[in-house]
């Protein structure tokens, strides 16, 4: 108990810290956000005024993810709102990878104290990516973030996870047919609310954004990120998408958020093992199996 008290105690003095402008303090509270103090930062921030949502980046390796947000994180900068970017890596944030090497041109803002930059790794996370992004979302809106960025790495399961707690979710990919046809059956065309074709002075790029209108019904636009080109166009039409939201599209989301977070929990639950070893032994069916896993205790 006394553990406990201390603990609180220094999440209010972490938060009184953040809100203070420490950067320092902000990584803190994510730590705990990621791990097994999720629900004491929680509560300490209080329920969120509103339905929560993000700028969800994704696309896949070498399309210009980082370049894109390194780019928007100016535009909103320029417009006086203080952002804050959670960058996923698949694997680990120590691991030194290209992905998180990649990431290295968003240093540009690591001395603007109003710009917050946070690798966060799938791995490790105390209920994985579907529990850990939510909360560190509300936790940096709750510190006074006007912009929360979420990349992602854009091959597998993150993206659905991710897109459940983004408004809009832009795609971003490279000139070539290649791209276009991956990203559609990498389904990654299906979570998309704004596809960019960055890199978009290259050769082929007139053509991919054909092959995009013909996949798909979502906004198609066109970008030169390391130039700033269409900076300008892409920040509106986020901003125009967000101003559209709806009750509809909000439950869709808080619905695709509960159901992500709910396989989480089952992933994880204590039962799972020894129910995959009665059917494995022949003793259980996969039905019956399925439905004792989500049976109420």
């Amino acid at each position: 108990m006394a553990d406990e008290k201390s603990l609180r105690a220094s999440v209010d003095d972490q938060l009184a810290a953040a809100r203070g402008g420490s950067a320092r303090a902000a990584g803190k509270l994510l730590t705990l956000v990621e791990g097994a103090g999720r629900d004491m930062v929680l509560e300490a921030i209080g329920p969120a005024a509103q339905s929560i949502s993000a700028i969800g980046i994704t696309g896949p390796p070498g399309a210009g993810k980082s370049t894109t947000i390194t780019a928007l994180v100016a535009a909103y900068r320029s417009a006086g709102k203080r952002v804050a970017v959670l960058a996923v890596d698949p694997t680990s944030p120590y691991s030194g990878g290209a992905l998180l090497g990649d990431r290295i041109r968003m240093t540009q803002h690591i001395d603007d104290r109003d710009v917050f930059i946070r690798s966060m790794a799938t791995r490790g996370h105390l209920g994985g990516l579907a529990s850990a992004v939510p909360a560190a979302i509300r936790l940096l809106e709750a510190l006074d973030y006007d912009v929360v960025l979420v990349e992602t790495v854009g091959v597998g399961q993150s993206e659905v996870e991710v897109s459940a707690v983004s408004d809009p979710t832009v795609v971003i990919l490279n000139p070539g047919a290649g791209d276009a046809v991956q990203a559609a059956k990498a389904g990654l065309l299906e979570v998309a609310d704004l596809l960019v074709v960055n890199k978009a002075d290259r050769e082929g790029a007139d053509q991919t954004v054909r092959d995009l209108r013909m996949e798909s019904s979502v906004p198609v636009m066109t970008l030169v990120a390391s130039r700033g080109e269409g900076v300008s166009e892409l920040v509106e039409a986020i901003e125009n998408h967000r101003r559209d939201d709806d009750p509809v599209r909000r439950a869709a989301r808080l619905r695709g958020q509960i159901l992500s977070l709910a396989m989480t929990r089952l992933r994880m639950h204590p039962a799972l093992s020894e129910l995959v070893d009665a059917v494995v032994s022949g003793g259980m069916d996969p039905y019956t199996a399925a439905e004792k896993l989500i049976a109420p205790v």
